[in-house]
């Protein structure tokens, strides 16, 4: 019982759980924050000639490709992301490197926070609207940015071992 206790209260556990945690957490509050804005003043919010907050709901995957307006489509989009994020839970506990466990817990965070949106919006808040001119980026949100920067940092991760191990 002891080892158990010992193997599941380890300090890159705990790490892991609360930057889970933090991510989801900034992710709803960021999220929570711009729909009451909108609901309210029903207007964007200008920050500079580059970004502005808009919300648009995303029903598609990520970035809002492939937009999918409910039904059994949205649904297998969904199970799927669900069984990503189960796969995601196995690495990062099967992981023997500390490294790796924080990297899937980067990524974890943001998609438990875009998975909660689905399953209880049926769509994706995204508000951060990244812009030139008449040129937009994707709309996205915190969460996006969470699940793309733990996605780097592991390719970069991978190819920096790689090329280590090479040498």
């Amino acid at each position: 019982m002891t080892e158990i206790r010992s193997r599941i209260f380890k300090r890159t556990n705990i790490i892991s759980v609360l930057l889970i945690a933090s991510i989801f957490l900034i992710d709803r509050l960021s999220k929570i924050e711009i729909i009451k804005h909108i609901l309210d003043k029903n207007s964007s919010i200008y920050v500079n000639d580059y970004l502005n907050l808009d919300l648009v709901w995303n029903t598609g995957i990520g970035f809002g490709l492939f937009d999918l307006d409910g039904g059994i489509p949205y649904h297998l989009i969904s199970l799927v992301i669900f069984l990503v994020i189960l796969g995601l839970i196995f690495f990062m506990i099967k992981s023997p490197l500390e490294s790796e466990k924080l990297l899937y817990s980067v990524i974890l965070g943001g998609a438990l926070g875009n998975f909660y949106d689905r399953v209880f919006y049926f769509a994706v808040p995204d508000f951060i609207d990244i812009h030139f001119n008449d040129f937009h980026w994707f709309t996205f949100n915190i969460a996006d940015i969470f699940i793309s920067l733990g996605i780097i940092l592991f390719i970069l991760k991978e190819l920096i071992f790689v090329t280590n191990e090479k040498n």
